[in-house]
């Protein structure tokens, strides 16, 4: 795929609507909408790489409440013919059909290989990637198998919502403020594990999220690690101009 001179792929990620609470969610999705009002007539494309809400679960009939306004200017940029692709996130991993058919928008499960203007990018959201993090490996294996997902589902969404909604908080918690500094290259997991992949296949660019910090590395003379950082403190994203990856910050 090749981009128009004047358009850009935009990539961000991380904005964990729901959390942590209604009133503060509400102020961070309006601000998303506006940016996404910004770019419709420059984006040729658009990559949100995970955690779009803190907590999203579909049952067969029914999927939390809100978000209206945000799923509302995905579909209508979708309805004007700008590819969206999402991935799946740590909170928000249950998904099944809903952005397909309401939204025109792909879901990716694993990360994926894209190629635009002859670039090769990795794009996944980056959660369980790498070396360490064992337990969290084990649960999110045990929150993908398709049995654990169908018993959830038997949970009434008063109480299934919130229960994750519960566990999510804590896991915010136990988190703190760890994301707020760059942590070395032998801290940075994801870092580690672009250098694995590039032993096996050449990746101009790893674009993920989850880190929650913005990071621009320079893996090799020819290839870089991006991490989107988030809309919780950041509010930042990558674009693509057809030549090179840049990383931005953006205020209303």
């Amino acid at each position: 795929m090749e981009i128009a001179g004047n358009k850009n792929i935009y990539f961000l990620s991380d904005f964990h609507l729901g959390a942590p609470n209604y009133g503060s969610s509400l102020v961070r999705e309006k601000k998303i909408v506006a940016f996404l009002e910004s770019i419709k007539h420059t984006a040729s494309e658009i990559f949100i790489v995970g955690d779009m809400f803190d907590f999203w679960y579909e049952y067969r009939k029914v999927v939390p409440k809100g978000y209206v306004r945000l799923l509302g200017k995905l579909a209508e940029l979708t309805d004007a013919g700008i590819p969206i692709h999402f991935f799946l996130g740590n909170h928000d991993m249950w998904m099944s059909g809903y952005f397909e058919k309401e939204l025109n928008i792909p879901v990716y499960h694993e990360p994926k290989v894209f190629e635009r203007n002859g670039k090769q990018f990795y794009i996944g959201h980056g959660d369980g990637l790498g070396p360490g993090d064992h337990g969290y490996k084990f649960i999110k294996k045990l929150f993908r198998n398709p049995f654990c997902q169908w018993a959830f589902g038997q949970l009434h969404p008063t109480w299934g919502i919130g229960l994750a909604n519960y566990f999510s908080r804590k896991s915010r918690e136990k988190t703190g403020t760890s994301d707020a500094h760059f942590l070395g290259e032998q801290g940075e997991w994801l870092i580690q594990f672009c250098r694995e992949v590039l032993t096996r296949e050449h990746y101009d660019y790893f674009i993920f999220g989850h880190r929650h910090f913005p990071i621009d590395y320079k893996l090799s003379d020819t290839s870089r690690y991006i991490n989107l950082g988030d809309w919780i403190s950041n509010f930042t994203y990558a674009t693509f101009d057809g030549n090179d990856v840049k990383l931005h910050q953006w205020e209303s």
